[in-house]
């Protein structure tokens, strides 16, 4: 990975860090299929956990009660975490913002693929005015930076009115600034995906401003 898109990824650490949950908490998408699919898995998980339970106890009778609360906690556990999949699923916003970190991430990986092939000796694939690009995606990421930190301060904190527009200021000028000159160049589509995920976040900031100031 060459140096200028070097730490642009949002790992799912950092996401974890900005929202407080990841992507493999929530349902995505959030259907009838894949909650059901959860919920064979988990009673699949519990069935497992009770024969491993009833084994250690014909095992190690003495020790029944250590073995019946381990089991338990286990078995609490995966239930808390359908459930709390199942309500974080919920949240419209939150997965939507997940989806757009998911494309943003894969602009990234689009680039690092196509600076291989061109290190492999096909100097026809260089990204023109990557300059530009670079700086669409920095832009792209403060806001989605942004818009992940003021999403999980909205639900955190349900009274929370955000009256300071800095909090909602954007970076939609800046690449609409970025102007080249063959938009059907390679360079020209990364850099229109880009603007269209941007476009996408603010309109995401824009329904959580929208929905706290009516709360």
């Amino acid at each position: 990975m060459r140096a200028d898109i070097q730490g642009l990824e949002i790992t799912v650490g950092e996401l974890r860090h900005l929202c407080g949950a990841g992507p493999d908490r929530v349902y995505r998408p959030a259907t009838a299929t894949n909650f059901a699919r959860e919920v064979l898995k988990t009673v699949g998980l519990i069935v497992l956990v009770v024969i491993s339970c009833w084994l250690l106890v014909a095992i190690f009778p003495r020790a029944y009660l250590f073995w019946f609360a381990l089991h338990l906690a286990a078995i609490c556990g995966l239930i808390f975490e359908d459930a709390w999949k199942i309500w974080s699923s919920q949240n419209k916003d939150l997965i939507n913002l997940f989806d757009d970190v998911d494309r943003y991430n894969g602009i990234i990986k689009a680039i690092e693929i196509n600076d291989r092939i061109e290190d492999a000796g096909n100097a026809e694939v260089k990204i023109g005015d990557r300059a530009k690009v670079i700086q669409a995606l920095q832009a792209i990421r403060e806001d989605l930076v942004r818009a992940l930190k003021t999403e999980r301060i909205l639900r955190e904190n349900k009274k929370f009115v955000a009256t300071n527009s800095e909090l909602f200021a954007n970076n939609l000028r800046t690449l609409n600034a970025l102007q080249i000159s063959d938009r059907a160049s390679k360079q020209g589509r990364l850099l229109n995906e880009a603007l269209q995920l941007a476009t996408e976040v603010q309109a995401e900031m824009k329904k959580l401003q929208d929905r706290n100031a009516a709360s």
